[in-house]
């Protein structure tokens, strides 16, 4: 999942200043689990706006909404909800980075009369997974081209301070990294998997360099299904 932390309120309130409308758009997804951009986080954002404007004598209106996702066009063709977002002078998008931004493309899209200014609430983090309650570890890069079959499931790419491809450096000590003490060393971690599961000949495996073109090409990257495509 995407992970998320809300920004500090003081970022937000300035992104605001001088709006006389203003709707808190959360999302139902991803932000939502861990706790950034879902109904709670947008309700508690929404109160204390108004209880800055109360302390400055403004009388800016404030709307919450949540949708589903904010990456996805289906989630936000919601009529009444572009119609809040058409009245609003700024939407206040507690998505990732992906949901400001498709929500940002889309409104503008739909709404042909007025320039829709979409800001975000959130610091995208990472993709990680959910460890304990409130406590959320990164996973994944998404460098697309993936070798979790080959170290026994365990990302060296995310997971390895130097990002090393074949074994480890020789900095760890008792299984900790050098570059941070409290965080395993993923060779370490990737060596015990591997001998778990009877694959310590992989290690015997030359693994090329990892060839960032693709994910570093100058532009966005996209996937296309035209199985899928009507």
């Amino acid at each position: 999942m995407i992970v998320g932390e809300r920004k500090p309120f003081s970022e937000i309130l300035s992104m605001v200043e001088g709006d006389s409308k203003i709707l808190i758009l959360g999302c139902g997804s991803c932000v939502t689990v861990c706790m950034a951009g879902g109904e709670e986080e947008v309700k508690i954002l929404g109160s204390q706006l108004r209880m800055a404007f109360r302390r400055n004598g403004n009388n800016a209106e404030v709307t919450e909404l949540v949708a589903l996702r904010q990456c996805d066009d289906e989630y936000l063709e919601d009529t009444p909800l572009i119609e809040k977002v058409k009245d609003a002078d700024i939407v206040i998008s507690m998505a990732c980075g992906v949901g400001v931004q498709h929500a940002s493309t889309f409104f503008n899209r739909v709404i042909d009369d007025k320039t829709i200014r979409v800001v975000p609430a959130l610091n995208t983090t990472f993709m990680g997974a959910n460890i304990d309650v409130g406590e959320w570890h990164e996973r994944c890069l998404g460098c697309g081209d993936c070798v979790l079959e080959k170290t026994g499931g365990i990302c060296p790419i995310t997971r390895c301070a130097k990002s090393l491809l074949n074994g480890p450096c020789g900095g760890s000590f008792n299984g900790k990294c050098e570059v941070n003490k409290d965080t395993d060393c993923a060779w370490h971690l990737i060596i015990e998997r591997l001998e778990a599961l009877g694959e310590l000949d992989n290690l015997k495996k030359i693994e090329m360099y990892k060839d960032w073109r693709p994910s570093h090409s100058g532009g966005p990257r996209k996937t296309v299904r035209e199985d899928m495509k009507i």
